[in-house]
């Protein structure tokens, strides 16, 4: 007998009209629909305008392990197990992630019904560089840990993108202020896609106090990556030097190597000089 397949599908964040029509379908035709909580998704299949035909249960974090077996069995017996979280991304922070290593260490199939994600959603809209980012998860609760795990982030170049409940969303940004700089750049997302959506942007203090006064919904936080440190121009005269070895000449040569450094060429070229004599 062949098994059946886990589709992990991304469900909307907040309007209905963002449910793919694999999402839809996956619904009404699936054996299985593990949701993180059976209300809501019988509630989007009713906005949708489908009904279930396969057994709707819940999985949520508190029973995620002791589930796993029952849906595992469901798959080695051929039946196709639809995964679903509240909103976004199965696995993204939210359940998803050990039922998909149980899978691949059976080699059973597992695929994707792509659609709605707040990290993405919320990286698009933030006006910050998106070429290069991370994800991390959410911040500590304890304020000590929480700072530390902003530390980390201190010469993190990439844009950070992090999840926070509203009612730590002001303390979690002042113990980013104070660890990272009032000045570092970021928007705080509330409420993507839904009636209330709002996008603050500004520094880490203007967005702690704006939240200070207390902030409702769903929140995605997009953090500026840090400013990378300048190279000193010494540090370069062995790489245009050996350039210059090779043949090139020499203002070509400091040329090449402050484009890449982010120098200006004249102080590169007088460290150059400084250097050689």
């Amino acid at each position: 007998m062949d098994s059946g397949t886990l589709l992990l599908a991304a469900t909307p964040l907040g309007d209905v009209r963002d449910a793919s029509a694999r999402l839809i379908e996956a619904l009404g035709t699936a054996d299985v629909v593990a949701a993180e909580d059976t209300r809501r998704v019988r509630a989007l299949a009713s906005a949708l305008d489908v009904v279930p035909t396969g057994k709707v249960v819940s999985y949520y974090e508190g029973v995620e392990t002791a589930r796993a077996p029952m849906l595992l069995d469901a798959l080695r017996e051929g039946r196709t197990v639809l995964l679903v979280t509240d909103a976004g991304m199965p696995s993204v922070s939210d359940p998803g992630y050990r039922l998909v290593t149980a899978c691949v260490a059976e080699q059973l199939p597992v695929t994707c019904l792509p659609g709605p994600s707040a990290v993405t959603t919320a990286l698009a809209v933030s006006g910050l560089p998106s070429d290069r980012f991370c994800f991390e998860g959410f911040p500590p609760r304890k304020q000590g840990e929480r700072r530390r795990w902003f530390g980390r982030l201190a010469a993190e170049e990439r844009t950070c993108v992090f999840f926070e409940a509203p009612h730590r969303l002001a303390d979690a940004l002042a113990d980013a202020a104070e660890v990272l700089g009032g000045q570092r750049r970021a928007a705080v997302c509330r409420e993507l896609t839904k009636t209330y959506e709002e996008i603050r942007r500004g520094g880490l203090a203007e967005l702690a106090a704006w939240a200070a006064e207390g902030v409702r919904g769903e929140i995605t936080v997009v953090l500026g990556g840090a400013e990378p440190e300048a190279a000193d121009p010494a540090d370069l005269v062995e790489q245009v030097e050996q350039r210059a070895a090779e043949g090139v000449r020499l203002k070509d040569a400091v040329a090449e190597v402050a484009e890449l450094a982010g120098v200006r060429k004249k102080e590169l070229y007088d460290a150059v000089l400084a250097a050689r004599r």
